[in-house]
């Protein structure tokens, strides 16, 4: 089978024409394949040779020792910039080599192409041409004659003189010459054309098809040849290129994380040196009283302060014990998840387990605190407990008579220190302690003690007892608890879903009826300016309830890390479901959804809430594909819908921003309005990012220039019209959200 065999008809030419054109374009996106790949070669080596420059020999040279790591990633920049030269090596040799062969592959393709059909087309007119235009005009000349003969002929027959008859046969004989000259000619151009026939299809026609196809695998096999060295020059398992690969692997095998840090300790290393121990400093003691240093005074001045002592002591030892089995549990606990997960984790992903191996770190560090803390109390109890027990049941010893003028004085002095106003500091302890547990750990106030704090509660409210005798205060009408306010035990965290300004965001549920919620937290180390920035947010979303804002369900304010609970919206962010739903998206579905975003706007705008970062970004989407306003830690309220803001523009979306908050720092439910006016045009580009060539400056000065967003190729015009009314730069000109609102709604239900 072949080209001379199977492609002689005019649809084989034809099938031959498509696959010359297909082949051509397949040859062409070679080219560029290539060219693109010497390109990105180039780039890569030259990006590989700037990294080997700047980052490794000047980090190695800013240690302050030699150690392994240093030299292993010494060795590793020395290698990747052998590397980076191989690889511009090779692009040089795939632009000089299969490139520019393919290019004059493609060319003589080219030449094939055009060859092939001038030769075909004179085949075909050759053919044609003496088939029709030659063999029909011999004919049709044969007709003639053969009529004019024959018409010779009757009147020779019918002439009766014989002068007319002469005539009559003279005319006769010349067209019977004629029509024998012509037949001779008309049989010569039949045998002639049934030649050319016979050669055109048996020779001329398959020759020209087996040449071509000849050719056409001849330039196959050179193809293939250009593309074997493609392949060999290309390819990233040459023994060069895993030579140096071996290198750099080595180089990293190098490293012995047990003696790293050995030249370090020999550069630096010192026998271990602790300061001095504090001791009592008997000099204390030259003009005072008699006293033992380091001995405890135990006499009729001092049993009451040492057995209360005692008592505290006592009960800080028992909640420091409380605090070493706790935090000897958090190390237990933790080094048992490390272990289980070390065993089920690839060794090569030990880095996700630093974070907890720093948790456990530190809890270990808590725990030998928590001992230090337990050992000091134990001390301090079995010094108070050893000076009682040598007393024993008898009374303490006296003291020295005073003289009655120091007694006099003392008493003053006594008085007026116990008149003097506590301090916040001081009531802050007492209230502190006054739940603490006293005797066999009940809970008690001056009366009977009881196993919690609860039952102590309780048995004060029904008996109407004071809680002590001398405030004579006694418990009237519980303070109810604030609806929003959550303990952290009530939330079980699921995984993180996003991160925000003040902390990571992480899916969850409610413990009491596992409710889904999304919990914002702040970050521990934040100041607590920004810390009551973040409890913003959760302030103004108390007051709303609106299908289209996002709900708030509590706080939790108790302990560190601060959560604020907000339901869970699964869509996910409106900036990322335009972007990666966009292509399915109708018009009728987008209208609806900033007919959601413009319903919430209005709910805000009836309450004097200015939102001030409007955005798709801050909108989040449920599975119903129904819109809700979220992100409201840069809301501010006011009575006159205004607020002016204080600072400058390095949190501000300047993209977004109405030019009156940009140049003055004023706020307002119309500022509001041009950013859902750019939230509009985020809609209906499907999540394109507005004013993408131009910076900030750029875009203000456009702005006050007039100039404004282009229609998107989605939008009805009537949503561009509004759009433009939103983007005023005249704030009193722009509509409301009320009616924006019932605008979108009618543009909706106008459009099909």
């Amino acid at each position: 089978m072949g080209f001379s065999s199977e492609l002689c008809s005019p649809q084989g030419h034809g099938a031959l024409q498509r696959l010359q054109e297909a082949e051509l374009r397949l040859l062409e996106g070679m080219r560029k394949w290539m060219a693109q790949r010497v390109k990105s070669d180039r780039e890569y080596a030259g990006l590989l040779h700037h990294m080997a420059l700047q980052e490794g020999g000047s980090q190695v040279r800013n240690l302050d020792h030699v150690s392994q790591i240093s030299q292993s990633w010494a060795e590793i920049t020395r290698q990747t910039e052998s590397l980076s030269r191989l690889l511009r090596q090779h692009a040089e040799d795939l632009n000089s080599g299969p490139l520019s062969k393919l290019s004059i592959l493609i060319r003589e393709r080219q030449q094939l192409r055009k060859s092939y059909s001038e030769q075909w087309q004179q085949l075909q007119q050759d053919l044609t041409k003496i088939h029709n235009l030659d063999i029909e005009k011999l004919k049709s000349q044969y007709r003639v004659l053969a009529r004019d003969s024959a018409q010779a002929k009757r009147k020779y027959q019918e002439a009766s003189k014989d002068k007319d008859r002469d005539k009559a046969k003279d005319k006769y004989v010349r067209t019977l010459w004629k029509l024998y000259a012509h037949h001779n000619r008309y049989v010569l151009g039949i045998r002639a054309a049934q030649l050319h026939h016979q050669h055109h299809h048996q020779l001329l026609l398959p020759g020209l098809l087996q040449s071509l196809q000849d050719l056409h695998q001849e330039m196959a096999l050179i193809l293939k040849e250009i593309l074997q060295e493609y392949i060999e020059i290309s390819s990233l398992v040459q023994d060069e290129v895993v030579s140096i690969h071996r290198e750099i692997a080595a180089a990293a095998a190098c490293i012995n994380p047990h003696t790293e840090y050995e030249g370090f300790l020999q550069q630096y290393g010192s026998p271990p040196s602790a300061p001095p121990c504090v001791a009592f400093d008997d000099s204390l003691l030259e003009e005072g009283e008699q006293l033992e240093p380091g001995e405890l005074q135990l006499n009729e001045l001092t049993i009451e302060s040492v057995q209360h002592s005692l008592t505290s002591v006592n009960e800080e030892l028992t909640t420091a014990r409380e605090m070493v089995i706790s935090r000897q549990q958090v190390v237990t606990q933790l080094q048992r998840e490390i272990q289980r997960e070390e065993e089920s984790i690839h060794p090569r992903e030990r880095v996700q387990l630093l974070g907890k191996r720093q948790v456990l770190q530190e809890a270990l560090q808590d725990f030998q605190m928590a001992l230090c803390s337990q050992a000091k109390l134990q001390a301090q109890q079995d010094l108070l407990q050893n000076k009682l027990d040598q007393l024993g049941p008898g009374e303490p010893p006296p003291v020295l008579v005073l003289q009655d003028d120091q007694h006099s004085t003392s008493s003053t002095e006594q008085d007026r220190d116990g008149g003097r106003t506590p301090t916040l500091e001081i009531l802050k302890n007492h209230i502190s302690g006054i739940f603490r547990p006293r005797f066999s750990n009940l809970y008690r106030l001056e009366g009977d003690g009881f196993p919690s704090i609860p039952l102590l509660i309780d048995h004060l409210l029904r008996s109407q007892q004071p809680l002590t005798k001398k405030s004579g205060i006694s418990l009237n009408k519980a303070v109810p608890k604030d609806k929003w306010a959550l303990n952290h035990e009530d939330l079980v965290l699921g995984e993180r879903i996003g991160r925000g300004n003040f902390g990571e965001v992480f899916s969850g549920r409610l413990r009491a009826d596992n409710t889904l919620v999304a919990v914002k937290s702040c970050r521990e180390t934040l100041p607590p300016d920004l810390k009551a920035k973040f409890l913003q947010e959760a302030r103004i979303l108390k007051q709303y309830s609106h299908p289209n804002i996002v709900r708030l369900i509590g706080v939790c304010t108790q302990k560190q890390p601060i959560y604020i609970v907000m339901e869970l919206v699964q869509g996910g962010d409106f900036l990322t479901f335009l972007r990666t739903e966009g292509a399915r998206l109708r018009v009728k579905l987008l209208l609806q959804m900033v007919g959601d975003a413009a319903a919430g706007m209005e709910y805000l705008e009836s309450k004097h809430c200015i939102h001030r970062d409007l955005a798709a970004r801050n909108c989040l989407v449920t599975e119903k594909n129904i819109l809700k306003i979220s992100d409201f830690g840069m809301s501010r309220e006011g009575a006159d819908g205004i607020y002016a803001a204080s600072g400058g523009l390095r949190q501000v979306p300047v993209k977004w921003t109405a030019p009156e908050a940009l140049n003055y720092g004023r706020y307002s439910s119309e500022s509001d309005v041009w950013s859902f006016g750019i939230l509009l045009w985020e809609t209906f580009s499907l999540g394109a990012s507005p004013y993408s060539n131009l910076s900030n400056q750029q875009t203000r000065e456009l702005i006050e220039k007039g100039g404004r967003l282009p229609c998107p190729d989605l939008c009805p015009d009537a949503v561009f019209r509004l759009m433009e009314q939103c983007w005023a730069y005249d704030p009193s000109q722009r509509p409301n959200f009320s009616a924006i609102h019932q605008e979108l709604q009618g543009i909706r239900k106008r459009h099909r």
